[in-house]
């Protein structure tokens, strides 16, 4: 994974300790990172999980650790796009894991799952949007989804 400076255009490498980075997104300080590894598209024995970072200097990333693990109940899928709210918790796309599992994920800022938002089919991404951020936007496989939930997003990306 990588960094460009955006003063220099400078690239470098922050970490090579993810087999398939995918989504991403910062905490509401810019602190940390979080990550979906998605190297179990390509290794069945890969862990489905989230992991966070330390983001040092604005520049370099320490300390990565799992944040969840994307299994529940028995079933396992993975996330795929993230997002924070103002109050530091994670909102996951996730999907591939079938019926009790597709939808989003919600995750209180130590990693513990707070909630989730069952869809009929997988979700693969999410952001908050309207006039106060307070509206959840979903995409399914085959379908667009909207909510408006009791928080707002942590930034406008």
């Amino acid at each position: 994974m990588y960094r460009i400076d955006p003063h220099t255009g400078t690239i470098a490498m922050v970490t090579d300790a993810l087999a398939k980075p995918n989504g991403l997104c910062f905490s509401p300080d810019y602190g940390q990172l979080y990550i979906v590894d998605s190297g179990v598209t390509h290794n069945p024995d890969h862990p489905r999980e989230i992991t966070v970072w330390d983001v040092i200097d604005g520049q370099r990333l320490q300390h990565g650790r799992t944040f969840a693990l994307m299994v529940l109940d028995g079933l396992a899928g993975m996330a795929d796009s993230l997002r924070v709210d103002i109050d530091g918790n994670l909102w996951a796309a996730a999907g591939w894991g079938g019926e009790g599992f597709d939808g989003v994920h919600i995750f209180a800022p130590n990693g513990d799952r707070i909630g989730q938002i069952l869809l009929p089919e997988m979700c693969s991404n999410v952001c908050f949007g309207g006039r106060k951020r307070n509206r959840l936007f979903m995409t399914g496989s085959q379908s667009l989804y909207a909510v408006y939930v009791e928080t707002q997003g942590a930034h406008m990306a």
